[in-house]
């Protein structure tokens, strides 16, 4: 694979560049690793593309995750909990977890156990491989490094998808890099509120 385009937010990239160069390299490195022929497997049954082997998302994430294993990046996870009281939540939003739970049962409400994971944190920096649906990767940039940015779990996020050129070979609905860099840009300079670098990438 290779990085065609990258977009820095707050910047996310310049952080890396001067922070933390040996993980931003071990990401390039790991990207320019993974075979993009060697992830198609996928023989569709959309009507469009009915019968062609396209790009597979699960091959793809599999091949990064080889990668990035082998060079210490591991998965992490944020507990916490919810309910349908909006005061309650307000109250709690800034506690550990276990003092959630006990506040949500002093004050009569069931706690809802939830969690957000990322796929890769090393050091500070959390990476996504994002190869599912467009939610998905919404979902990562405006909640889930949100989150472990506000946490202080990391210090900047990466997000790494597709470009559109590469989604024509894959199924449809999957997430890419001109869609996502719009998300952001829309929202502006400000939002979301954590060091972000989008990274674009095609075989």
């Amino acid at each position: 694979m290779e990085v065609v385009a990258k977009y820095s937010h707050l910047n996310g990239l310049e952080f890396l560049q001067v922070h933390k160069p040996e993980l931003w390299e071990e990401i390039l490195t790991t990207i320019y690793k993974v075979k993009a022929e060697d992830c198609k497997t996928k023989v569709s049954r959309e009507q469009r593309k009915k019968g062609k082997v396209l790009y597979s998302p699960s091959a793809i994430n599999s091949a990064f995750k080889q990668e990035l294993t082998s060079m210490g990046w591991e998965p992490s996870t944020k507990s916490f909990y919810v309910t349908h009281d909006e005061d309650a939540l307000r109250q709690i939003v800034r506690l550990q977890p276990d003092q959630q739970k006990e506040e949500l049962k002093r004050r009569g409400l069931e706690p809802i156990y939830s969690f957000n994971q990322t796929d890769f944190l090393k050091n500070r920096v959390a990476v996504e491989v994002q190869m599912g649906k467009y939610a998905f990767v919404a979902h990562d940039i405006f909640v889930k490094h949100h989150l472990f940015y506000d946490t202080n779990a990391i210090d900047v996020g990466i997000e790494i998808v597709v470009m559109k050129s590469m989604l024509e070979k894959m199924s449809s609905g999957i997430g890419y890099y001109e869609r996502d860099l719009m998300n952001i840009i829309r929202q502006g300079r400000g939002f979301p509120a954590v060091p972000l670098v989008l990274v674009g990438i095609k075989p």
